[in-house]
């Protein structure tokens, strides 16, 4: 399984970090080991999420490195080899899924402690699910439906990645439904603003940085919040220039950089940084009246803005 432990070297450890600052932001403060358990088993649920979201976006590279169904199929170009590697990948995800459970189930909670956590844990991974699958079917169907983008960011990312791992780490420290209420309020704005940035540097981001070429959202035709602006502001010749670029999988750096200059052009690039600016704020004036301790409030704060300014 070294294959496996190589693809979680790396990554932003987000959801395993928002775990313990939620524990600490609802007064945990002794013995560690329950909670970087249930962290742990979040981040091994992630790569099996990973792992299965490359094959479904036919992506090539992730974080710096081939993805693992790439890996396992060698060079591309035999069917065959290409089956087994999706089909080997698809099985490391489930054992990573699998793995996962076992950390969480492993992770000696009292009876109290389960009956909070896991039933948060069932619902993280039925929205990752839901989000997953709009993200899906939106794919490759263009429309201007900002509504439609941010409610895939909402459960594919927000929910995701910020206010479910802050909701488990409370729930391990015994939080009640204020404490859980005010996660969600800094949580989701951030998440939104979060996953509109990962858009950006889909389109943007140096592959340096990102370890993700920024043709691969171009190409599989991703409709994203910043498509949907674009395709709202543009006119008539933009918005047919835009549906003929996106969506190509033969699209090139040149094709690229004309779809970055209408994005510029109609105003969506601009637009979501305003909507990335108002969710951050947001974000942090949810914590002037959250019942946070005050060190945590000061590491979510320090939180928001690397999530928001990130360069990958």
């Amino acid at each position: 399984m070294k294959l496996l432990e190589e693809f979680m070297v790396g990554g932003k450890r987000i959801r395993p970090m928002l775990t313990v600052m939620g524990w600490k932001a609802a007064g945990g403060e002794t013995d560690l080991t329950a909670v970087v358990r249930v962290a742990a088993s979040l981040e091994m649920f992630h790569a099996f999420a990973l792992i299965h979201d490359d094959i479904m976006d036919d992506s090539d590279t992730r974080r710096g490195r081939p993805t693992i169904h790439r890996m396992l199929a060698g060079k591309r170009g035999d069917d065959r080899t290409e089956r087994f590697g999706i089909g080997a990948a698809v099985l490391l995800g489930d054992l990573a899924f699998a793995w996962s459970d076992q950390l969480l189930h492993t992770a000696d909670l009292t009876s109290a402690q389960s009956a909070a956590v896991l039933p948060l844990v069932t619902d993280m991974r039925t929205e990752v699910m839901l989000g997953q699958y709009l993200d899906l079917r939106a794919t490759g169907e263009l429309t201007d439906d900002v509504d439609a983008t941010l409610t895939v960011n909402r459960y594919k990312t927000a929910k995701y990645t910020i206010e479910r791992p802050l909701h488990i780490g409370a729930a391990l420290a015994g939080a009640g439904t204020d404490a859980l209420a005010a996660c969600s309020a800094f949580a989701l704005p951030l998440g939104e603003a979060f996953q509109l940035r990962d858009d950006l540097l889909g389109v943007y981001g140096d592959v340096r940085d990102t370890g993700k070429s920024r043709l691969d959202d171009l190409r599989a035709g991703k409709n994203t919040t910043l498509v949907a602006l674009a395709l709202r502001a543009g006119d008539t010749a933009q918005r047919a220039r835009l549906r003929a670029l996106i969506g190509d999988p033969g699209l090139d750096e040149a094709g690229a950089e004309e779809v970055r200059a209408l994005f510029a052009s109609t105003g969506a690039r601009d637009a979501v940084e305003h909507m990335i600016d108002d969710r951050y704020r947001q974000a942090v004036r949810a914590l002037e009246t959250a019942p946070f301790t005050a060190a945590a409030v000061t590491a979510l704060k320090q939180l928001a803005v690397t999530a928001t300014r990130r360069n990958s």
